[in-house]
């Protein structure tokens, strides 16, 4: 009976020993190294658990391991390590990746450059909206047919069917040749059918038979903007000039019973603003206005009434002894088809 007291005594003795490893505080990160204070403030006593591990089964008849002694086997230690992340980034409870892959690029960089003084220094960043143009035009043909109508004639309309062709010498700048075809459109206009019955005045007037024109066109800016819905257009607006020649002559209204007039070839200058806006690559709608200028030769408005060179017969008599300044101003609405279809970019995107 006492044997088995004893038994029951030395139990609760070894139980009583084991209770100041469970009322340790848990180490705090990035504390000095070392054994952890207990709860009292003084060093945790050889043997004694780590902060945070499991308890270890005390063995009574065990001695005590010797300072600086690895932990037996099967011992948990990993909770010892952590919070102790070695300098250079390594995690915690890990290894830093400089240690293990010292050729790793962000290794390099540490060693050349001061992260913290380059994370002080202001940055330029240039941020592009539109990187690259939707179409490239350098070394492309524009096949561009259209219709014109007069915008600033009263008395008459100059309507006519056109066709233009132009290659691009590069992104902005290209050479080109476009045509016009009056005869058959010309048309007076309602009110010059007014004014020559009420007020009894005829205003000498012109039809054109044809134009053609040598022109260089410059793209200045190009964008882009949305409609129905998400769909993103694409767009480009251009200034073109050049020189050419264009077939006039008058319609006989003074005379119409002797007068027959002839063609008469001109020189003209054209200067215009237009407006492209793309579907595809290759496929857009393209408006225009273009002021034709030229020195016209307009009917005469008094009628001749002597013989020979000077009767009424006569073709000298028929015209105007003055030229006269014009400005045929067009709006033209077409197609501007890119060939070829298809282009590659010279530098990615």
């Amino acid at each position: 009976m006492k044997q088995a007291r004893r038994w029951l005594l030395l139990a609760a003795a070894l139980t009583l020993l084991a209770q100041p490893a469970y009322a340790q505080k848990k180490k705090p990160k990035g504390g000095t190294k070392g054994a952890a204070p207990t709860q009292e403030g003084a060093p945790a006593p050889a043997g004694a658990a780590p902060a945070g591990a499991a308890p270890v089964p005390v063995d009574a008849d065990a001695e005590p391991a010797p300072a600086g002694a690895p932990p037996p086997a099967g011992a948990d230690t990993g909770a010892a390590g952590a919070g102790a992340a070695e300098p250079g980034g390594a995690a915690e409870g890990g290894m830093d990746v400089c240690q293990i892959t010292p050729d790793a690029p962000q290794c390099q960089a540490a060693k050349e450059f001061n992260l913290a003084v380059e994370a002080q220094k202001p940055i330029h960043a240039e941020i592009y909206a539109v990187q690259q143009q939707y179409v490239i035009k350098s070394g492309r043909f524009e096949l561009q047919p259209y219709f014109e109508i007069t915008l600033n004639d009263q008395f008459v309309s100059h309507d006519a069917p056109g066709l233009a062709l132009n290659y691009y010498i590069t992104q902005v700048l290209a050479v080109g040749l476009n045509g016009n075809w009056y005869q058959g459109l010309n048309a007076d206009s309602d009110f010059n059918f007014q004014n020559r019955r009420e007020a009894r005045i005829a205003a000498p007037l012109n039809e054109y038979q044809a134009s053609g024109d040598l022109n260089f066109t410059y793209v200045p800016m190009y964008g882009k903007f949305a409609g129905f819905g998400d769909f993103i257009f694409h767009y480009d607006a251009y200034i073109d000039g050049g020189v050419g020649f264009i077939r006039t002559r008058p319609i006989p209204v003074i005379d119409p019973d002797n007068r027959k007039f002839d063609w008469n070839t001109l020189i003209n200058f054209d200067v215009g603003i237009g407006l492209r806006i793309f579907f595809n690559r290759w496929l857009a709608a393209v408006f225009e206005i273009r002021d034709l200028i030229f020195f016209d030769k307009i009917e005469r408005l008094t009628i001749a009434n002597g013989t020979g060179s000077n009767s009424a017969t006569s073709p000298s008599t028929w015209y105007d002894p003055d030229t006269h300044f014009t400005n045929d101003v067009q709006m033209q609405i077409g197609l501007a088809l890119f060939l070829p279809t298809s282009f590659e970019y010279r530098l990615p995107k």
